[in-house]
Formats: C-alpha cells, structure tokens, sequence
C-alpha cells in the first residue's frame, strides 16, 4: 500500500525527494529510502537530478521511470484510425494516422496491425513493448454476441469472428469501447468532469452521442449501448423506426452535425459552404457564435433548442449533476451556444444541471482511450506485491 501510495504521488506531483514523498505519506525517512530502493530496484523509479534553490543540502528527487512500461491506444472511424503511444507517466512517444477511405478489400484486422506498428514503430518500440491497448469505436461491442451494434457505417467491424481474430493477431491484452465513452474518460480524468461522480457527456461530431458516468463510472447498459441518444425520439422530427438500419433516429436528425445545413436555411442562412459535413457545422456554429442578430444569430438560437430538446428526456432520466458539451459541432460555438444551451434547458428540464464545455480538445477519444489503458497498466506494473 506504501508503495502504490509512493507511486501514486510521484505521478500526480512529478519528482519528489525521499524527504517530500515522507512527509506526503507520513512514513519516517528509513521507512521512505527502503520504500524507494524497492520501487528503484523494481524498475518503477529512478533518479532525475537533486533540489536546487533551497536551503541546505541538495536532496535527490525520484520520479516515475516511463519506460517501465507502455499502453497504446487506438481511434476508428470510417475515414481513419489514429493510433498513439504512451509511457507509464502518460507521455504521448508517438502518434500515427493511418486514411481507410475505400479500403473496405482490406481487412480490418490488418489495418488495425498497420496502424499500431505505425505508432510504434514512431515510438522506437516492438509490439511486444506494448502492455495493453485500448480501441475506441463507434457504437459498441455487445458482451453477450461479440458482435459491433450501433454503427452500421463502420464497414468491416460487423463479423461476429472479428474480436477473436484481433486477439490472435495482436500480442497485448486488447479492450474496446464506445468512443464517446472515452471522451468522458479523458473529460473524467484530464477535464471538465474532474471532482464529479455522475455527469453526461453529449457528443456532436461524426455523430451525435453521449456518454453516461454514475458514481464515478461509466454505465454502458446491458448491450453496450447506454448513451446512444442519436436514436431518442424527439419532438420536432418524425418517428423513425427501424433505427438499427439507418443508423440514426430523432435526436440524430433533430441536432445532429448533418442536419444543421437545413436548420440554417430555414434560419435564412444564405452560404452554406461545402465540404465534410462536420466541418461544414461546424463553421456555421463558429459563425452564428460571432452574430449578435440576423439569420446566424436565429440558427444559434434553433441549435440550442434543438440540442436542449434531447437533453431535457436526458436530465429526466438520470439528473446528473454536470452535463458537458463536447466535439467539433458543438466547441464551434462557445459560450455563446453553451449560455443559449443553458437558458432553453432551463425551461424544458424540472432539474438545473451545471453546463460546461468540455476542456479536453485535442484528439479527446484517442486521449481517453489511453487513460484507460494506463489505469488498468499501472494497476498490473505497480502491484509490486507480485
């Protein structure tokens, strides 16, 4: 318990000295030097230099040695999938982008193995350096079939064979999540939702989801699909039913990024721009943020009731305390939207959870995805009772 404890502190703090980790865990300065010269002889901490610009003697600071172990992480869309590399500390060594557009003749398990080996290779490793990986993916894997639902756009990950042909091809223990799920780990751990037991997370990008924490915990539902509310009907958009096959329901058509094109014309937007439909939301968003009246300021105002419509059946359901707003679709608009998010839950919501924008921007799934690879490594490589 001293040990993991030790660990624990270096990782938070970064180097300490043996005098610092004493008095952080009230153990006595033996009892710390026999505690370091165990976890140095393990190979879990080394030296990193000595104290200066304090008085007295120079002390010798310890830290976490990063190279004592690895965790890799993986994000899958239907256009590419991102890999990186982490050390035990949680530095990122390498990242590597690998485009999957039209290469459905390729199986995915060999793009999966190419774009591990790219990251690394990047990183001046071997597969077998690597502990644990975690994939993030669109939908989810149902525990009792094996088998992806909830992302019927994601070609080639469908084959109920496919999780046991990962396994035979990669050495490392391999998990699987829901992206946005890990886009409320990275928020959990990194950002906005630090300190906070239950919260959820909504998503608009790619698509639009959200992601479900109660008690510190993600709650994935009994087929994985817990936080799939681009399938909740709303009102506003017409009753779709057999939402499996078309891969989108009420939610996902009210709020969704594909849909605020004709949200924003029928605010009276004339310029739509073109191009993938993410960014194309997006700059709209980011605009109508900057208006202060007209046709923009109308299509804020649209969004932000179209996403606090499906919000609201969300607060009814778990009244979370913290509800953070994420992805490309939404960041685009800031306070501006987050505020016009705000004041329409307000009225449709019995409940006022907080409202925040999400703080983890930067590759927020493949982030998240690493969190959780290194949680359960630390565990293993830090039981030093072993």
């Amino acid at each position: 318990m001293n040990d993991r404890t030790a660990l624990d502190l270096l990782l938070e703090h970064g180097p300490l000295s043996r005098a610092k980790i004493g008095k952080l865990t009230g153990l006595s300065k033996p009892t710390a030097s026999q505690l370091l010269a165990r976890l140095e002889a393990a190979g879990l901490v080394i030296t990193t230099g000595t104290t200066v610009g304090n008085p007295g003697p120079s002390a010798q600071l310890y830290a976490i040695n990063g190279r004592a172990a690895y965790a890799a992480a993986l994000d899958v869309t239907p256009l590419r999938i991102r890999a990186a590399v982490a050390d035990l500390t949680g530095t990122v060594v390498s990242e590597y982008e690998l485009p999957t557009p039209g290469r459905r003749t390729v199986s995915v398990v060999r793009q999966v193995a190419e774009a591990l080996d790219g990251a690394v290779k990047d990183a001046g490793l071997t597969r077998s350096d690597i502990h644990r990986a975690v994939i993030g993916t669109p939908g989810a894997f149902d525990p009792s079939t094996g088998r992806l639902r909830y992302a019927s756009h994601l070609p080639g990950w469908h084959s109920p064979a496919l999780l046991d042909e990962l396994a035979a091809e990669l050495p490392m223990p391999v998990e699987y999540e829901n992206d946005v799920n890990l886009v409320a780990v990275a928020e959990q751990r990194l950002g906005a939702g630090r300190g906070h037991g239950d919260f959820l997370l909504l998503w608009n990008e790619e698509g639009l989801g959200g992601a479900v924490v109660i008690n510190g915990r993600l709650h994935r539902g009994f087929t994985g699909g817990a936080g799939e509310v681009g399938f909740l009907p709303v009102p506003g958009t017409p009753l779709m039913r057999r939402v499996a096959k078309t891969n989108g329901g009420g939610f996902q058509e009210l709020a969704g990024a594909q849909a605020l094109p004709k949200l924003a014309r029928e605010a009276g937007v004339k310029r739509i721009g073109q191009g993938r439909y993410t960014e194309v939301a997006s700059a709209l968003v980011a605009r109508a943020a900057e208006a202060r009246s007209g046709p923009y300021r109308s299509f804020l105002d649209a969004y932000a009731t179209a996403l606090a419509t499906g919000l609201a059946s969300m607060v009814a359901l778990f009244d979370p305390e913290l509800i953070v707003l994420s992805g490309e679709a939404i960041a685009a608009g800031g306070e501006p939207l987050r505020a016009r998010v705000h004041a329409e839950l307000t009225e449709l919501a019995a409940s006022r959870p907080r409202l925040v924008l999400g703080a983890v921007r930067e590759r927020p799934v493949l982030r998240g995805a690493l969190e959780s690879a290194l949680t359960t490594t630390r565990d293993e490589v830090f039981d030093t009772s072993r």
